[in-house]
């Protein structure tokens, strides 16, 4: 009863680089860095943090369309890390992903009723046409579009019609778990709520788990029941949204914090700038990664790497000063 859905141990990424006349590697991009958290079936697990520090790339690495270098990944109990062939497919039937661009994501020259009867073929689900048809349509309705779309191709919808397709698409083969990769962040804001409304509903509905990957905070706080803040691969700070929100307390999230507008900014703290440039995931800095950034920094975060402590109940951070 308390296995959770997920569960992700010292998960590691490198993207090697290859150089020179024996094409050898001479270096890599460590993507993700030693990752840990585990996600309950039914909540939503916020994935925040800046561009390039490894969200994408965890998350593809949780549906395999990655390789994990290093770690473990276990669904429902069952290391999934480097299962193949027909153990990958059945597993990929509970895990799916909805992509950041709608229109890259689609097919342009399939239709959408074509493009959510692929995965019902792939997956053999539907035992005549009409079955798959028949939940094709289904599918339509509960994202809120209508049949006689199902012929159009997707340049003929907007941002917001081809993405409620990609949510079709990853609910056809009844999922338990859906990575959502930043799934608003290329929408209008008005769409961006609607989208948001949709993916809440459907949770409650169909009793799906989400990973939600955003860079809009606000947003994160208003869909997720806990929050993880990753910085240059690694995970610095996770707590539940309303404490992490309330009280951050690692300096890198702190600094996200300040940054979100608000509609009067006279009563709110000081905004929190950060200095220098994001390092290189090629060459990350000793000791903690933030250190070159981080004004709370002393000589001992130049040498120790902390690592993930608990400050309070489900409230954990990597921080040797916090």
């Amino acid at each position: 009863m308390n296995t959770p859905l997920l569960k992700v141990q010292n998960l590691v990424k490198n993207f090697p680089i290859h150089a020179g006349l024996l094409n050898r590697e001479v270096a890599s991009v460590k993507a993700v860095s030693d990752v840990s958290f585990e996600i309950k079936k039914g909540e939503t697990l916020g994935l925040v943090g800046e561009s390039g520090c490894g969200k994408s790339t965890l998350g593809r690495c949780l549906t395999r369309l990655h390789d994990t270098t290093s770690g473990q990944i276990f669904y429902n109990g069952k290391d999934i890390t480097h299962i193949k062939g027909d153990e990958l497919r059945e597993i990929r039937k509970k895990i799916q992903i909805i992509f950041q661009d709608p229109f890259a994501s689609l097919n342009p020259r399939m239709t959408i009723g074509s493009i959510l009867e692929e995965p019902l073929i792939i997956h053999n689900l539907g035992e005549t046409q009409k079955d798959r048809y028949d939940r094709i349509h289904e599918l339509i309705d509960l994202v809120g579009l209508r049949k006689e779309h199902l012929n159009r191709y997707p340049h003929e919808f907007s941002g917001g019609q081809r993405q409620r397709v990609g949510i079709a698409r990853a609910l056809a083969v009844n999922p338990e778990l859906i990575i959502c990769d930043e799934p608003v962040s290329a929408l209008d804001v008005s769409i961006q709520a609607q989208v948001i409304n949709l993916l809440m509903e459907l949770q409650k509905k169909l009793g799906l788990t989400y990973v939600f990957i955003a860079h809009d905070l606000k947003v994160v706080e208003h869909v997720s029941n806990r929050v993880a803040v990753m910085y240059l691969g690694k995970i610095v700070e996770m707590a539940e949204a309303e404490e992490l929100y309330k009280n951050p307390k690692h300096p890198y999230t702190k600094a996200l914090m300040s940054a979100i507008p608000v509609p009067d900014p006279r009563p709110k703290e000081e905004r929190i700038i950060l200095t220098g440039d994001v390092p290189s995931p090629i060459n990350p800095p000793t000791g903690c990664h933030f250190h070159p950034r981080c004004q709370m920094a002393i000589e001992e975060c130049k040498t120790t790497r902390p690592s993930l402590k608990a400050k309070s109940e489900d409230h954990t951070v990597s921080c040797i000063r916090a």
